[in-house]
């Protein structure tokens, strides 16, 4: 199942969603994936007015894939323009993730402050790609193409406190207009920024992760091209805080996001 029809999965039934293992990350769940599908829950029980401002999102364990998840929804208040919602992930009774998401309708500003440009990049076809190999790559990476344009890949010993490049889905046979779902498994699917300047296979993974969305989006679809570009903050003693965005092609802003990862390495 591409990502898409997982999106329509948890629409017709959040409560009995399976994760295929070809979506896996080691032995959990990709969490982008997990994320936008938690995402795409908590979306149905809001205004379709008020558009998602923000997610704070916590990886409490991992969620296996092949085994029914729950994606539980939880309105927490209902504002003149803001809604707040809690959203959990839950797998065998324990939560797996937690996501509180803010989203708020529009209102008239005086305030307008352009975004910063976008980086510039390299042309997708000059930049070198992550292809899919069985066994070496993580498995989840079939769903997605992605070029590197900034540092490098990991455990090549690149100590560059940038790492990024161009990312989108491969379902350009069911091209449709991308979502915030969408977004969420583009921004995930690179790898913790501080991966490059090891020299040797590590683990890393995402322990919290927030992400702020411009609105209101513009119109993309799964088989456009996204441009991602993290910066290492700081690391040491085995975690790291990494700043990132996301752009469309043509350079506008589509998300601004923050992690902190564990590495064991």
């Amino acid at each position: 199942m591409d990502l898409s029809e997982l999106l329509q999965a948890v629409r017709t039934d959040p409560h009995n969603v399976s994760i295929p293992a070809q979506w896996a990350q080691g032995r959990a769940s990709f969490g982008g994936l997990v994320a936008g599908l938690l995402h795409e829950a908590m979306t149905a029980k809001v205004a379709r007015e008020r558009l998602v401002r923000s997610l704070a999102i916590t990886f409490v364990g991992p969620a296996a894939p092949d085994l029914p998840i729950s994606f539980e929804v939880e309105v927490l208040r209902e504002g003149k323009a803001v809604s707040q919602v809690l959203g959990r992930a839950v797998q065998d009774g324990q939560v797996v993730t937690l996501m509180q998401g803010s989203f708020g309708a529009g209102r008239e500003s005086l305030i307008d402050v352009p975004a910063e440009p976008a980086p510039l990049a390299k042309a997708v076809e000059a930049c070198q790609s992550l292809p899919y190999i069985a066994g070496m790559v993580p498995e989840f990476t079939r769903y997605l193409e992605m070029r590197w344009a900034f540092g490098g890949l990991p455990f090549t010993g690149n100590t560059s406190r940038e790492m990024g490049g161009w990312v989108r889905l491969r379902e350009q046979a069911q091209v449709e207009p991308i979502s915030v779902s969408h977004l969420l498994a583009l921004v995930d699917a690179w790898p913790p920024a501080v991966l490059p300047h090891l020299r040797k296979v590590a683990p890393g993974s995402s322990l919290t992760w927030t992400i702020e969305f411009v609105q209101p989006q513009p119109a993309l679809s799964t088989a456009d091209w996204c441009l991602y570009r993290a910066y290492v903050e700081h690391a040491r003693d085995g975690y790291g805080h990494v700043a990132a965005a996301m752009w469309s092609a043509t350079g506008e802003l589509l998300a601004i996001s923050r992690q902190t990862v564990a590495v064991f390495g």
